[in-house]
């Protein structure tokens, strides 16, 4: 006969008899990261999401090629390819582009983090398109149609090829080095975990919907253990939708 003591079950709320044994149950809002297990937190949805990024960026040089606006990159980037364009060499563009391109795939697995101005806008909104052009292939910035799934194919490369990358490296079997690539992230990368305080108060001085809202956002990003200075954004973001600030 057992003694009913040793055979009670957890409470409501998941916590174990004692010397029971059992773990606690692992439950509540503020305790778990939304979307957590579903496939858009999952490893293979980072191809997704690179190909959406990617079509976008390579249509919008379509459209500068074809109507001179709507490229997604700096004024002295695209000065390179507007060079290219009037004059027929496409070298400097091409170069700088691609070598933005190579960096930062190759950095991506390794630091955990894709430079989406270096990566995309660069390499795919302005490298790739001017060795396209430069090779006299014209026809993905020429039409729209075309434009999209070329810069979709293009990103979701990207986003395999990165994965493969980490999966060789880093994740590999007792990989725990970064081969020295973290240094490639530089100090504002470093230093930007420091600037939620900054984003909190800045918010706050704006209106004070806007502030608690971001207050509110930097408080569950750091449960979730996220980077603090996202949630604080995101919040103040969240929060000026709903209670914008009327313009003087």
């Amino acid at each position: 006969m057992t003694d009913p003591s040793t055979t009670a079950t957890a409470d409501a709320g998941g916590i174990p008899p004692q010397n029971s044994g059992a773990q606690p149950a692992k439950g509540g809002f503020l305790t778990r990261v939304p979307g957590e297990g579903s496939f858009w937190l999952s490893e293979w949805a980072f191809p997704v999401f690179v190909a959406c990024l990617a079509a976008g960026i390579f249509t919008g040089t379509h459209l500068y090629y074809v109507y001179h606006t709507g490229v997604f990159n700096e004024v002295a980037v695209v000065s390179m390819l507007k060079a290219g364009m009037e004059g027929g060499s496409y070298g400097a563009a091409a170069a700088f582009g691609a070598g933005f391109l190579f960096a930062r795939v190759i950095e991506g697995p390794m630091v955990g983090i894709l430079d989406i101005g270096g990566s995309l806008q660069t390499g795919v909104g302005i490298g790739i398109p001017a060795m396209l052009l430069a090779a006299g292939f014209t026809a993905p910035l020429q039409h729209f149609w075309l434009a999209i799934p070329v810069g979709a194919v293009l990103g979701a490369l990207i986003g395999v090829a990165i994965l493969v990358i980490r999966r060789a490296t880093v994740n590999s079997t007792g990989g725990t080095s970064t081969f020295g690539a973290d240094v490639m992230m530089g100090a504002g990368n470093s230093a930007g975990r420091y600037l939620g305080p900054l984003v909190i108060i800045s918010a706050a001085t704006a209106s004070l919907p806007v502030g608690l809202g971001s207050t509110i956002g930097a408080a569950l990003f750091y449960k979730w253990k996220k980077p603090l200075t996202g949630g604080a954004i995101i919040g103040a973001m969240l929060a000026g939708f709903f209670f914008p600030i009327s313009g003087k």
